[in-house]
């Protein structure tokens, strides 16, 4: 979840918070009122409790709210975002004048998956074991593709 979303989320449970405690203290207020006995309601030691709850909470209340607005006021770091995306942008050209039509087929399939297994190049081309084999090699030794050992099998991928 965003932090700006988080912190509206904290904001309006602080606010249910608040009128939750408004109407808990005015029950109270009147529960005391009917309840108490002594000459005089104000000295009756039940309002300094509801008093002191009621700051106690409300008190409470206000830190979640604080929280919730410095959730909602303080920015994630972008930049670190922003610079993997420029990197993924900033791809070299592969010169492709020199490349045989079956070596430009298997690029082309490295390139639409990003990586992708050997075993894959051959169901896809057509092309048998030992020809993918020696296209790889090919376009390893002219440093556009990198193999990469994945247990009994090998994954392709392109070099950066």
């Amino acid at each position: 979840m965003e932090n700006r979303n988080a912190g509206y989320l904290i904001i309006g449970i602080s606010l249910i918070m608040g009128v939750i405690i408004y109407l808990f203290n005015n029950a109270l207020k009147s529960i005391v009122n009917e309840s108490c006995t002594m000459a005089g309601h104000l000295q009756c030691g039940m309002y300094q409790t509801i008093n002191e709850q009621t700051y106690l909470s409300a008190s409470l209340a206000g830190i979640i709210f604080i929280i919730g607005l410095v959730l909602v006021f303080t920015k994630p770091s972008e930049k670190i975002v922003i610079r993997k995306i420029k990197e993924k942008i900033n791809k070299r050209e592969i010169d492709l004048s020199d490349l045989r039509a079956e070596e430009k087929q298997a690029l082309k399939l490295i390139q639409e998956n990003g990586t992708i297994f050997q075993a894959d190049i051959i169901d896809k081309t057509g092309f048998g074991k030992a020809k993918v084999t020696r296209i790889i090699d090919r376009l390893e030794g002219k440093g556009i593709v990198e193999r990469k050992r994945r247990g009994m099998t090998n994954v392709v991928v392109l070099k950066d």
